[in-house]
């Protein structure tokens, strides 16, 4: 991957949920520049065995803690040189069945972190979702579109909400707390270690292609995702670290080779060379009746790429290789 636009603070990092998906590759990527990383993650959806190749670097210190139930992290806060905040509630079939988590979780933990950062004017940087976009019917997303989430009665868009509310207060921070803070909203971020556990849709097709399962399409299949590999969420991730002009503003970071649902499964199938049938199933057996999905999803990154001069590079054929193996 192409290097940071600008030299990495010499202090150390702080990335909450470094133990997950996303918040593994970011920990080997920070390690990789020199730097010293702390992580704290409850492993409550992240694993140990996401940092095995880096467990034994003397630069790396892992705490297994909830941010609220962390006691060193004002000590932490106070001597970072930056915060990734990463820690969350992943996946929809997650969201749907633990709504109460989900919110009580985002909102407690992220607003605990964003006053001790505050304390010592530490910089962060929140990762946000796609999800916030909602049932908009734009044909691709930017920065500053009016946001129409769903109705209350449906836990599907608890997600969303909890994430708005911590985009809300952590520009709040930044506005009233001088707090220097950096939004980034990930579209549809995959890659090595993803797991299919919470409902990941690319995870799941690849695990029943290796298989020659029928690969399972919610709904229709018509609807249409943007693909964004985990090496290029990490690098847009580091380049918004690194430049001051980025903080107070919000950035999308996703890919924008838009494929249907029906599309990926197709290409996994053919990509691996399975046997698999595909199969459609009704929202409402998937997942609880009246399920409300977003007919599409693409991001504008025309802002990221504005800023720190990157655009994400990896197809979506390629993508798949790498999950795969």
């Amino acid at each position: 991957m192409p290097s940071s636009i600008l030299q990495p603070p010499s202090s150390s990092v702080l990335v909450t949920g470094g133990a997950g998906f996303i918040g593994s590759h970011l920990v080997e990527r920070l390690l990789k520049d020199g730097q010293s990383v702390v992580v704290v993650d409850d492993l409550s959806t992240g694993t140990l065995e996401n940092l095995a190749a880096v467990k034994s670097n003397p630069r790396l210190r892992v705490i297994k803690s909830k941010i609220s139930e962390c006691p060193e992290l004002a000590k932490l806060a106070a001597g970072a040189g930056f915060i990734f905040h990463l820690a969350a509630t992943v996946g929809v079939d997650l969201v749907v069945k633990s709504a109460l988590h989900v919110l009580e979780a985002s909102f407690l933990e992220t607003q605990i972190l964003l006053q001790a950062a505050a304390r010592h004017s530490t910089p962060l940087l929140l990762t946000s979702t796609s999800e916030v976009y909602g049932k908009s019917t734009k044909p691709a997303f930017s920065e500053d579109d009016d946001l129409l989430i769903g109705p209350p009665g449906q836990s599907r868009w608890s997600y969303a909400c909890s994430k708005l509310t911590d985009e809300f207060l952590a520009l709040a921070y930044a506005r009233e707390k001088n707090l220097p803070v950096t939004i980034a909203r990930l579209f549809n971020t995959v890659g090595p270690r993803q797991t299919g556990r919470y409902g990941m849709v690319l995870p799941r097709f690849i695990a029943a292609a290796k298989k020659n399962e029928p690969l399972k399409v919610f709904g229709d299949g018509k609807q249409t995702r943007c693909f964004c590999c985990v090496h290029d969420a990490v690098e847009a991730l580091v380049r918004l670290r690194n430049e001051q002009k980025a903080r107070g503003e919000i950035f999308n970071v996703g890919g924008t080779e838009e494929v249907s649902v029906m599309e990926l499964a197709r290409l996994v199938v053919a990509t691996l060379g399975s046997k698999s049938k595909i199969e459609l199933v009704p929202y409402d057996q998937a997942y609880a009746p009246g399920f409300d999905d977003m007919r599409r999803r693409k991001p504008h990154v025309e802002k990221l790429e504005r800023f720190v001069k990157f655009k994400p590079q990896t197809t979506l054929k390629e993508i798949i290789r790498l999950t795969a193996n």
